[in-house]
């Protein structure tokens, strides 16, 4: 498999009813082992990159590992920049060889919301990039991007005036998710993605995944949420990794031996969210 774009790891899930995981990556690290995962579980899979990671690594740098490591997979695996509010970084990152960004304009007001995504959309179209559409922020705090209000809905006609004619590829509907640890069961408007899907016919995202029942998964995977983002879980699995190698064995100096175990880790993390997910063996 070369890297693939963002519709043929999507429509494929969008018809099909699974979602495809899109994991967070912070490192080569858990690139590899992603990928790993994906190959383990015959997967197609999206790697995500925060802007705050970008800039931590250089851009250079997050592509240069992603092609050489997604390149020699065998199954299919896309770039995707997550939650960018700059409209400048994402044509960066998109002239860089990004296949996708979500360009985060849920800050701003409808209307330049709207205009700023519709310039990047034609854009991206040149080098055949998608793009990722919000207009009400998901709730919570994420790699610096958000905040801890909740946002007040649009009526549902802004949103699918939105998805229509800026030409977006996917759209991160306000559904009642959050980013981060959940302190109590989110309420999930499942009527709203149905409504959405049945009026566009375009796969949907679901943000804040970490911490989410297994039914809601099913529930809004199966209404059309072809794209899940795991970040949260993925940073916990990382870090415990560590962690808790080093208090087992507290006297070893051995880095492979140490990076291996998280690695084994961040792998057992991403095929329970394959399985979950229903696109174990779609690749």
């Amino acid at each position: 498999m070369t890297v693939a774009t963002m519709p043929e790891v999507m429509d494929p899930a969008f018809k099909q009813r699974y979602g495809v995981a899109a994991f967070n990556a912070v490192d080569d690290l858990t690139t590899d082992a992603l990928i790993k995962a994906a190959e383990k579980s015959r997967s197609p899979l999206i790697i995500q990159i925060s802007v705050k990671t970008v800039k931590y690594w250089g851009m250079p740098v997050v592509k240069d590992v992603f092609t050489h490591m997604a390149s020699r997979a065998s199954v299919p695996v896309t770039l995707h920049l997550d939650h960018c509010p700059d409209p400048e970084f994402a044509k960066e990152c998109i002239k860089m060889g990004w296949n996708a960004v979500l360009f985060d304009g849920s800050a701003l007001n409808y209307e330049e919301n709207f205009r700023i995504t519709r310039e990047i959309v034609q854009f991206a179209n040149q080098y055949g990039a998608s793009v990722e559409g919000e207009v009400v922020p998901v709730t919570g705090v994420e790699d610096g991007v958000g905040s801890d209000e909740v946002a007040q809905p649009v009526p549902i006609e802004k949103d699918i005036e939105f998805i229509r004619e800026t030409g977006i590829y996917c759209y991160a509907p306000a559904i009642g998710t959050a980013h981060g640890f959940y302190h109590a069961a989110p309420s999930i408007r499942y009527d709203h993605m149905e409504k959405l899907v049945a009026a566009t016919n375009m796969p949907m995202v679901l943000h804040g995944g970490s911490g989410l029942d297994e039914e809601v998964f099913h529930r809004l995977i199966a209404l059309g949420a072809a794209k899940v983002n795991i970040s949260t879980d993925l940073k916990k699995t990382y870090a415990d990794g560590f962690r808790n190698y080093l208090e087992a064995k507290p006297k070893e100096y051995n880095p492979l031996k140490l990076i291996g175990a998280v690695r084994d880790d961040v792998i057992a993390m991403a095929q329970h969210y394959f399985r979950l997910f229903g696109s174990e063996g779609k690749a």
